[in-house]
């Protein structure tokens, strides 16, 4: 990190590391072990899929999903390369966040991914590199997100990564610049989408692309509860047509993504079942595995911060602190057991 040190960003770490599974304590004895323990550290962190079929960790399917790339970075003597699309914005719900900029929530997300470049560069001296590749001009306009408020939320994200020498931003204002933000989706579709019958199809043929889509129908809904001005009938409606769309500009960036970046280890924010081609990665404790830092509100409790719905704070009697003039997190010193454990 450009502006402190290793055992600074581990203390940012959000997860409490007692938590974690322990590490091999041999000693890796050539490039492919030293490549497989690279993405046992990686799968410490893994968002997994239900239902879980992975054998215990590190999981062989996982481990040899990824390693391939990572030696290849290795062979190199380069840096390794992750790609994440997320963080594109926040959600527009009030009853979800603190607001449209990005807060503590995303603050600490990103000192965990550059504590997990740094504990990348323990075993392999060059260490890795995280593209975060925000995602929210990809698909606002299905989610409700203005345009104005997607560039004020990576401009301020910008401002957060500026302290971090192993994190960086692309976007799809950088794929096509010059061009305005709707021509960015219409040419995003046009090179990369697949057609939406294929994408209904996948979700009617396969139980991964259904509990994708399922996934992303809630969010949509809870999105627009209390914001729409639709009942609820019609809001689940709209939430399940839209998530198609979703789907279908995701992965359209995706692939983008794969023409940009070829060589990288693919993360994701969404459960990945067993030995798929993305490894799924938490940023934050949670007890909903589909939290997310931009969905959510850091709360501060003994041992760390962990992600809630703003109103699931609230209803745990969790202190706001504003920092600088600006909402930043809650604070909750008892009760969090029951707060982030017994909410449905």
């Amino acid at each position: 990190m450009k502006s402190s040190t290793t055992e600074q960003s581990l203390r940012d770490h959000p997860l409490s590391l007692s938590e974690l599974a322990p590490e091999s304590a041999e000693s890796p004895s050539t490039q492919a072990d030293v490549a497989s323990r690279i993405v046992a550290k990686l799968l410490r962190h893994q968002r997994k899929a239900e239902p879980r079929t992975c054998a215990p960790a590190p999981c062989p399917r996982c481990t040899e999903a990824h390693r391939a790339r990572v030696l290849g970075f290795m062979e190199r003597s380069e840096p390794i390369q992750l790609v994440l699309p997320a963080f594109p914005a926040k959600s527009p719900n009030p009853r979800k966040v603190l607001g449209v900029l990005p807060d503590e929530a995303e603050r600490q997300a990103l000192a965990f991914l550059q504590w997990l470049c740094d504990d990348i560069a323990t075993l392999y001296e060059p260490g890795a590199e995280i593209v975060i590749c925000s995602d929210g001009r990809v698909f606002g306009d299905y989610v409700g997100l203005e345009d104005r408020s997607i560039t004020a939320y990576q401009d301020h994200l910008a401002d957060m990564l500026a302290p971090y020498d192993s994190l960086r931003a692309y976007n799809l204002d950088d794929r096509w610049p010059g061009e305005s933000f709707e021509a960015m989706r219409e040419l995003l579709t046009e090179h990369y989408a697949e057609p939406l019958e294929a994408v209904r199809r996948r979700v009617r043929e396969e139980e991964s692309s259904l509990r994708l889509y399922r996934g992303i129908t809630r969010f949509l809904f809870e999105d627009g509860k209390g914001v729409l001005p639709m009942s609820n009938t019609a809001l689940q409606n709209s939430a399940r047509e839209r998530a198609y769309g979703v789907i279908q500009r995701s992965k359209a960036w995706g692939d983008l993504l794969l023409d940009v970046f070829p060589d990288a280890v693919r993360l994701s924010i969404h459960p990945q079942p067993c030995g798929a081609a993305k490894l799924g990665i938490l940023l934050g404790r949670t007890h909903d595995v589909w939290l997310t830092p931009w969905h959510a509100v850091a709360v501060e409790v003994a041992g760390g911060f962990v992600l809630m719905k703003r109103h699931e704070a609230e209803a745990a009697g969790a202190r706001l602190v504003v920092v600088d003039g600006r909402k930043s997190h809650y604070e909750l010193r008892e009760g969090v057991r029951s707060a982030t454990e017994e909410q449905p």
